[in-house]
Formats: C-alpha cells, sequence, structure tokens
C-alpha cells in the first residue's frame, strides 16, 4: 500500500495492524542472573514460556487452562538479554517457547537454539498479519530450513508524562525525547538504560549536535557507532540528574510514574496506557522524533519436548477474539491487560472502545507513518552499545 496515498480508512487498518515496510524490535533492560526453576522442566501437558512480564493475562491463561488442560508455566522477563543469557545457560532446556523481537535474529542464528516451525501445525496461521510473517521469513529462516520466528505482539516506546504534573511545552500535545533532557525535569524522568541513550541521540540529531541519520547509521560500522555513541554518551553523563531511575520491565514502569515521583519517561506504551485506561493521570505519545517500533515473536526452543501442547498454545495466542481481549480486557476487568498491539487480524474488533480511543489519543496526526523502527542488531553493535551503556549507569550510580 502506498501510505502517502492511503484513504483514511485504508490508514486505520494499517495502523492497527502495522505497517509493511517496518522491520522493528524492541526495548532491552539491564541484565539479571537466572535461577532455573525444576517446576520450569518440560512435562507432558505443559508449556514453558519465557515471555515478556506483561503478555500473558490471567483472562488468557485461565481460559486457555479450561479449554485445553495445558499448564503454563511463565518465566516473565524485561529485556532481550534476559531471554539470551537464559536460553545460553541452559542450552534452551526447560523453555519450549521464547519470545526474541523481531531485529535479534543475528545474535540468535548462530547459537542452534531455536528449531524451526511446522506450519501445517498452526490452523490459525492465516489469522497472523501477513506483513509480519514475511519479517519472519526474510530475517529468521535460517540456513534455509524454515521459520524460527512468529510475531506475536507489537508495539512502540515513546514519550509518557503525568498530565496533572506537566503539559509538552512545544505546543501542549506532542512531546519529544529532548523534554526529558530539560533543566525543569532534573530528578523527574525515567527511562531503560540503552534505550533512554538512542532517545537522546535522536533528539541530537534534531539539534545539530548529531548528524541526521546518524543513530541509523551507527548500526552498519562500527567506527561510526563508536563516534556517534560517545557524543551520545558524554551528553547523557553530564546530565546524569535528570534521570530518577531505570526502568527494567512493565511494573517499574508503572510504579515509577504514579509512586515514585517520575512525571516525564521514556516508556513501552502498554504500561502507560494501562494506567490511562485505568484513569491515571497519565499520557504515553508518540514523540515528535518517532516513536521506536519493534514486533515482539514467539521462538521454538531446540529443546521443547511436549510439541502438541506447544501448538495449541500458539494457535491459541492466534485466536482473533483472545487475542483481542488481551489488549485491555474487552471491556472485563478480571481478564487482565497488556496495552500492547497484536499481530492477529482482527484482533482490535474485540478489545473495548475504550481502547480505541486511547489508541487514537496515542499515535495521533501521522505518527504511526512517522514511526522510528529499530534497525536488525548484529552482536558487535549489542556488545559495543552495552559498553557505553555501563559507562553511563555507573557514572548516574556514583553521583
Amino acid at each position: 500500500m502506498d501510505l502517502q496515498n492511503a484513504t483514511e480508512s485504508e490508514k486505520f487498518i494499517n495502523r492497527r495492524e502495522f505497517i509493511k515496510a517496518a522491520s522493528v524490535t524492541t526495548c532491552a533492560a539491564a541484565t539479571f542472573p537466572w535461577i532455573v526453576r525444576p517446576e520450569v522442566l518440560a512435562a507432558s501437558g505443559t508449556v514453558n514460556v519465557l515471555m515478556w512480564s506483561d503478555y500473558l493475562t490471567p483472562g488468557f491463561l485461565k481460559s486457555f487452562k479450561d479449554k485445553t488442560g495445558i499448564n503454563v508455566n511463565h518465566t516473565p522477563i524485561g529485556s532481550n538479554e534476559e531471554i539470551l543469557d537464559k536460553m545460553k545457560s541452559t542450552g534452551g532446556r526447560g523453555v519450549d517457547i521464547c519470545s526474541p523481537t523481531n531485529m535479534r535474529s543475528l545474535q540468535w542464528e548462530s547459537l542452534g537454539l531455536l528449531r524451526p516451525f511446522d506450519r501445517s501445525r498452526i490452523k490459525n496461521l492465516n489469522n497472523v498479519n501477513p506483513a509480519m510473517l514475511v519479517v519472519g521469513d526474510q530475517e529468521w529462516d535460517f540456513g534455509g530450513k524454515g521459520l524460527h520466528w512468529l510475531p506475536h505482539i507489537w508495539g512502540t516506546e515513546g514519550v509518557a508524562w503525568r498530565t496533572d504534573k506537566w503539559t509538552p511545552p512545544r505546543d501542549g500535545e506532542i512531546p519529544s525525547y529532548g523534554d526529558i533532557w530539560q533543566p525543569d525535569m532534573e530528578g523527574k524522568t525515567m527511562m531503560s538504560p540503552h534505550s533512554g541513550m538512542l532517545g537522546a541521540g535522536l533528539h541530537l540529531e534534531t539539534t545539530g549536535a548529531l548528524e541526521a541519520g546518524a543513530m541509523r547509521k551507527a548500526y552498519t560500522d562500527e567506527a561510526a557507532m563508536r563516534k556517534t555513541w560517545a557524543v551520545v554518551t558524554d551528553f547523557c553523563i553530564k546530565n546524569k540528574s535528570q534521570v530518577k531511575l531505570f526502568w527494567n520491565n512493565a511494573d517499574t514502569q508503572r510504579n515509577g510514574l504514579i509512586n515514585q515521583g517520575v512525571v516525564v519517561g521514556q516508556t513501552w506504551e502498554g504500561p502507560s496506557i494501562t494506567l490511562m485506561q485505568n484513569g491515571a493521570p497519565v499520557q504515553y505519545r508518540a514523540p515528535i522524533e518517532g516513536s521506536l517500533a519493534w514486533i515482539d515473536g514467539m521462538s521454538l526452543s531446540s529443546a521443547a519436548e511436549d510439541l502438541d501442547s506447544i501448538y495449541a498454545f500458539i494457535d491459541y495466542c492466534f485466536t482473533p477474539e483472545l487475542a483481542g481481549k488481551s489488549i485491555d480486557g474487552g471491556g472485563d476487568s478480571d481478564w487482565g491487560s497488556h496495552g500492547y498491539n497484536s499481530a492477529v487480524l482482527g484482533a482490535d474488533r474485540f478489545s473495548s472502545h475504550n481502547h480505541n480511543k486511547i489508541f487514537s489519543s496515542v499515535y495521533p496526526g501521522n505518527s504511526l507513518f512517522n514511526l522510528w523502527p529499530w534497525p536488525n542488531e548484529p552482536q558487535w553493535y549489542a556488545d559495543v552499545r552495552t559498553e557505553y551503556r555501563n559507562k553511563f549507569v555507573n557514572a548516574w550510580l556514583a553521583q
């Protein structure tokens, strides 16, 4: 579809089902040690899922158990680094499904920790957005052996704020990553270290401190990356007192905004949207530089055992009604919500009218055509980024 010439109805469909050209990914946070619990080891009638902390809602899990009799052992994670560390430390043992972000394929291909899906066993695969499936076919077909990643949930990282304490200064409506670094927000902001540094870099592109496109170019060449990230790191360290806390999962973000004095933060959309759904004085919105866009998926561990239960779980995830209700409970407060967007076509029909209203406030105007998709991330990039991230975090801890 030509996005520039799309009709209003086509744009609406696109925004709810994503943008064809997007090749996107997710946020990572601090890495923590793993403890392998005996109860997460594979067993008959059990699916062991290593997935982002708020994706599997209580209502979804109860519905799946009631319908199939299959148990789900959910180990929640808050970063791609945690997924990789867990899988590498156990060789995938004890995990059936993990949930890497799509741009991480270059970090997985050589590890041998994943096995390809058998498409014939996923009857609901036709419900999945084909533009997102293409991402899997193009970037996760390791060695021509087949699809190693299925799209599940997509979302963005942008700017959230307390509406009772702050208003975007530009026009009262559209924030900027730069707002996080303004003097009046000293000690009142939060971010994930590495993605917050990316946001700072995008802000520096608008001020002329970095060339336009420098943050994206950094993914292509280590020398270019070091030059760019040295500027970003110096800026962040100089302004380290802006940051009240670093978040590492959805709960940390929600708690920061409600209980810990954060006024403005760079956050995932889901945690902030769940606060909005519950009437909290919070607004999440795509910033002027563009929201960081990603797709989290599902991959099959090479050590997976109970394949019948695993494929039943995947099929259940790709059911429009269940995927839609998990967005915001579909009006059922007991179901729970994650606040993100589903890769399942038609899922939004089963979310509530309130969610559609919130979605429009989160992505006003042409903001869905101004996304900043995370590029494919080679391992050298991740390693160098960690080096600069640690400099920033250590400086912050030492202040």
